[in-house]
């Protein structure tokens, strides 16, 4: 017996709509999502309309088109996403939540509301998101454009973008507008820290994850359910082009599907009331959520604090060793986040429990920041599967800015306080590194990405200056610096920055 309070996972859903289906449609993020919340209530094997109807709290992931205050959705959206959906299941929450951005959004806000549900503060919440990146794209220019407007008002408790926690005006003059190459900075960062060659490191990272795409393969509700090889990863073809170094387009979150997620939660008390089979329930047995440093403060961009403090303290919580874990679900946006917990917890990257459930973002799917409630559903269906065993779930949000952790399982546990505090401070605590805004003078390249993605293609640095080893940031289109950049190794290597009026610090080879 636990206490009448104890948080339970007792539904999930998902949803998939593939733009090669015979029945596409085009779906908006409001049906999407609607879709998924109707299969969670389903899955709880309980009255669906009086598990509806007893929905307290409807907590909803920001989508992408509704992320910044500086574009409208471009064929309109909902002034009220999560109440949008309950109306259409016939339920009216007490509250309705809209979660800044962020992809460890999903796993954050189930350890939050489940907290919520232990302290009496509710009793059940449904959790949900989507992404409508494939209707977007395939009504782009087109005349017979559906609107997905609807004005349904109510009480919001939105909580702002968030966007500013993950780049600010200096990083995006200089490039750092997109998670490609944000992460490309990172993963190169990596490769200098291991000492590989360019070659060998893409080949790291398509070993990596080609058995993703393989679990994509033989999941019906991925987006692109196909089995990639190893030399298909890293081969760089018409197809497979560069997007940013070190990224072919197969490594790359693949973020224009439509997807939609959900997961309930309810007290032991309100599960037993809606006569929820037992069978169905799923305890978080441990959980944390860290931030990082910010960007260019951190001494090694190599490495990510936040995730290793995070899975250590979860699996604190849970009172379990990482050998213990059944199934993992790491966030996959790019090699780096998933190379980094191996890195940090001595987790194989050819661990033979695998290292995701869905098949990860660039195969199963990449819906914007609720790409984690799907990873939190197949972990659900796991743990029903095998009872007794843990699976893990790893998100991760901005520029590996933000790391939320959950260990779930079927075994019984009350809920425990995660102590993610205390550790938060000892992040906080660290040094930081001296950045130079406007350099001018000799320098190294610390880590590099290339854009491919802009009309002229223009190197992103991060390096430090000779003078007093502080870093800087700078553009490059120089021809010679450029080129070594994209066909050779540039670490390290030596270039001349000077600043501009505008803010931007361009670079040549020394």
């Amino acid at each position: 017996m636990v206490d009448p309070r104890t948080p339970v996972i007792v539904g999930v859903g998902q949803f998939t709509e593939r733009v090669d289906a015979p029945d596409y449609r085009g779906m908006s993020s409001v049906d999407l999502a609607t879709a998924a919340v109707r299969a969670a209530l389903a899955d709880t094997g309980a009255d669906a309309t009086a598990v509806a109807a007893a929905i307290e709290v409807f907590v909803a992931l920001r989508q992408f088109e509704i992320c910044t205050p500086f574009s409208e959705a471009p064929l309109g959206c909902s002034d009220n996403y999560p109440r949008s959906v309950a109306a259409r299941i016939g339920a009216d929450p007490a509250r309705a939540v809209l979660e800044p951005l962020g992809g460890h959004g999903s796993q954050k806000v189930v350890t939050e509301f489940s907290g919520a549900i232990a302290a009496g503060d509710a009793e059940v919440v449904l959790v949900l998101g989507s992404e409508n990146g494939s209707t977007l794209r395939y009504f782009a220019g087109r005349e017979d454009k559906p609107d997905h407007s609807e004005q349904v008002g109510g009480q919001l408790e939105d909580r702002g973008y968030g966007f500013d926690q993950y780049m600010n005006e200096y990083t995006a003059k200089h490039g750092l507008t997109g998670a490609p190459v944000q992460y490309g900075l990172l993963d190169n960062a990596r490769r200098a820290r291991l000492g590989a060659t360019v070659d060998e490191y893409r080949r790291d990272m398509a070993e990596l994850f080609a058995p993703f795409s393989e679990v994509a393969a033989r999941n019906p509700l991925s987006s692109s359910p196909v089995p990639r090889s190893v030399d298909e990863l890293l081969t760089v073809t018409a197809e497979n082009r560069m997007i940013c170094d070190p990224y072919p387009r197969l490594m790359v979150a693949r973020d224009q599907v439509n997807q939609g997620a959900a997961v309930l939660i309810m007290s032991v008390a309100a599960a037993r009331r809606l006569s929820v089979p037992e069978s169905k329930w799923v305890y978080l047995h441990g959980h944390a959520d860290m931030v990082e440093q910010q960007l260019l403060d951190r001494e090694d961009l190599s490495m990510s604090l936040s995730a290793e403090k995070a899975v250590a303290e979860a699996l604190r919580v849970a009172g379990i060793r990482l050998a213990e874990v059944s199934t993992f679900d790491l966030y996959s946006c790019f090699p780096f986040p998933v190379f980094s917990v191996c890195d940090s917890t001595g987790l194989a990257t050819d661990d033979p429990r695998g290292l995701t459930l869905t098949g990860g973002l660039p195969y199963f799917g990449g819906p914007g920041n609720s790409y984690s409630l799907h990873g939190i559903a197949e972990t659900v269906n796991e743990m029903r599967s095998e009872p007794g065993s843990f699976g893990l779930v790893g998100a991760n949000g901005g520029v590996m800015s933000k790391y939320s952790v959950g260990v779930y399982s079927t075994t019984p546990a009350e809920w425990a306080a995660d102590d993610s505090k205390a550790r938060q401070a000892e992040i906080a605590a660290l040094p930081t590194v001296p950045v130079t805004r406007d350099a001018d003078g000799t320098g190294v390249i610390e880590t590099y990405s290339v854009r491919y993605d802009w009309p002229e293609t223009t190197g992103v640095i991060i390096g430090r200056l000779e003078a007093d080893g502080s870093r800087f940031m700078a553009l490059s289109t120089d021809e010679a610096l450029v080129a070594l950049m994209s066909d050779g190794d540039p670490l390290g290597a030596r270039i001349e920055v000077k600043s501009t009026e505008d803010g931007i610090n361009l670079a040549t080879l020394a």
